[in-house]
């Protein structure tokens, strides 16, 4: 889960440093103070796209940090298929820094990309804003939360028919392949013969090149190697060593510290005289042959046009006669390849139809209960009168994911208009209640610990507002929730409650984030169900608030547990 958030110089605030809890996070304050700043915070890091407009005024970065716990052994498995490993300790940090010429995003220290950051993250929390709610407007998302649901029965299924579908996908290329008219085929099978018959009759070599490029330069180079290995031979032929040599022999009886100087000129002499006899072998062998000559350039020539034509080296010059060899092998039996392409593919197709039928039926059997479900947690949530349907149809072709296209239809005045597409009918408010009943549905299903819900109070009040903070309360008990809301009948469940102030200080405007204690709960409750003045009468009804909302918790546990 969540554990914390650490925020620095991010617009309006300075410094903020939470630590969440386990079950309902609630966070509330007045219009203005900074919520969406709090909760936008979670959403950069995540991977959110960052500006340096972001930064506080007279600050050269800004910086959010977040602290996840991971004890679950299965999350642990899939963290590490990303290269990613929490501490010893089960923790992960995930931090981005936003500066005037970039923002860089972190996992435990390393840099990593926006893609793989939210692939990590995406296991890890889930937003729910009102962009998220007018997801639901997209059919591609109904699929999703169908198979979501229907994970335990779909998801083999799934792996299936994805892996099938690349398989196709290749088999299909492989036969649309075999495009060649017979005349095509005799032209290109005589030209991959000649291709052929010219690598194989030049007979090369790997290293071939290089040796004719290092005898090439010697004969281009012949004179000017003579001439200074002359001089060399001159230089070293100097008698002078052999005289000092001499010198130094003649005293060294007298003095034993001219012995090393000695030794010395006897190895520098020896030394000439090896590289003397060297030189003069060298010369000695030194010969320039026309012939050889003409030779080595020709066929040097003729290599490196056949490594111009078929491949930089040696070796993919044969590579090269290798691949011409399968080519022409397979113009020569170019109709049985074709036809056992093509039953390789028609295999394929029928065997995708197949498992595609499976997940349909699957799919078409949780769409069922799913709807029956979702439709019972709508009217909970104040629906008064709901039908939901959820169609799942067949596309003309197949892909990755199967043949199916799935629809969530709803009506809100059932007998008059049959279901329809949810854009057509719902509305934001609507929207944001429906996520929330899906989300329940799937509390038990979902395996992402931490869910964030912003504006799932939108178009909401009264008794709509209680059972929704019941649904996100129920939420609560199987997953951390974090919840910003401005409505007392949510706010009243907070497991813990946090207020998000704006002050001034020091001449300027700053965002604070505050862990409320149970009075000070009682307060924030009474200031959202009173407003501007605050009677005692404000702050009793929001004790009984608190008080009832307690109890409803209490009474939501004791079904689940009877329920399990």
């Amino acid at each position: 889960m969540l554990l914390g958030l650490n925020v620095k110089n991010l617009a309006l605030i300075e410094k903020a440093e939470v630590e969440f809890a386990g079950g309902l996070n609630i966070l509330t304050g007045e219009t203005g103070a900074g919520k969406s700043i709090i909760i936008g915070s979670v959403g950069l890091a995540l991977g959110g796209k960052a500006s340096k407009d972001m930064i506080r005024q007279g600050e050269e970065s800004a910086s959010v940090e977040l602290l996840f716990s991971v004890d679950d052994e299965k999350k642990r498995e899939a963290l590490k298929t990303l290269d990613v490993t929490p501490d010893e300790d089960g923790l992960l940090i995930i931090s981005k820094k936003i500066t005037q010429a970039r923002s860089i995003s972190r996992i435990n220290d390393e840099t990593v990309t926006t893609a793989r950051l939210r692939a990590v993250t995406g296991l890890l929390l889930d937003m729910h804003g009102q962009h998220d709610h007018q997801s639901l407007l997209h059919r591609q998302k109904h699929l999703e939360i169908l198979d979501e649901y229907s994970r335990s029965e779909t998801q083999q299924l799934k792996k299936q028919v994805a892996d099938g579908y690349r398989t196709y996908q290749s088999l299909k290329s492989a036969m649309e392949s075999f495009s060649l008219d017979a005349e095509g085929r005799r032209r290109e099978a005589d030209f991959t013969r000649f291709e052929i018959d010219e690598i194989e009759n030049a007979g090369i070599r790997p290293g071939e090149e290089e040796e004719l490029s290092a005898r090439y330069r010697k004969y281009v180079h012949g004179q000017k190697i003579v001439s200074s290995m002359q001089t060399a031979a001159r230089a070293v032929d100097n008698e002078e060593i052999g005289r000092a040599l001499r010198e130094v022999e003649s005293v060294v009886a007298y003095d034993d510290g001219l012995k090393e100087i000695h030794d010395s000129l006897a190895d520098a002499e020896s030394i000439l005289n090896d590289l003397g006899r060297a030189i003069s072998d060298y010369m000695n062998e030194m010969e320039f042959d026309e012939e050889e000559f003409k030779k080595t350039e020709s066929r040097l020539d003729f290599i490196r046009s056949l490594m111009a034509k078929y491949g930089n080296t040696e070796e993919a010059v044969l590579s090269a006669l290798a691949e011409k060899k399968e080519t022409l092998a397979r113009l020569e039996h170019y109709d049985e390849l074709a036809e056992k392409a093509r039953k390789e593919f028609w295999a394929q197709e029928r065997k995708m139809l197949d498992l595609c039928e499976k997940l349909s039926a699957a799919r078409m059997a949780a769409a069922k209960v799913l709807e029956e479900r979702i439709r019972a947690e709508l009217l909970d949530l104040n629906f008064l009168h709901v039908d939901f349907k959820i169609e799942v149809r067949r596309l003309p072709e197949f892909n990755a994911s199967g043949f199916d296209e799935v629809e969530f239809l709803i009506s809100t005045n059932p007998g008059s208009i049959p279901p329809r597409p949810l854009g057509e009918v719902a509305s934001g408010g609507e929207l944001s209640r429906i996520m929330l009943a899906i989300k329940t549905v799937l509390a038990d299903t979902d395996d992402i610990p931490t869910l964030i819900f912003d504006e799932i109070d939108t178009g909401i009040s009264g008794r709509t507002a209680q059972k929704v903070s019941e649904r996100l309360s129920y939420i609560a008990g199987k997953h951390q929730v974090l919840c910003i809301t401005h409505l007392p009948q949510i706010a009243a469940m907070a497991d813990t409650h946090f207020e998000i102030k704006k002050t001034v200080e020091n001449g300027k405007t700053v965002t604070r984030i505050h862990r409320l204690d149970p009075e000070e709960q009682v307060e924030e409750l009474a200031r959202l169900l009173g407003g501007a003045e605050i009677t005692e009468a404000v702050k009793e009804n929001a004790r009984e608030m608190k008080r009832l909302a307690e109890e409803k918790k209490k009474g939501l546990k004791r079904r689940e547990m009877n329920h399990s």
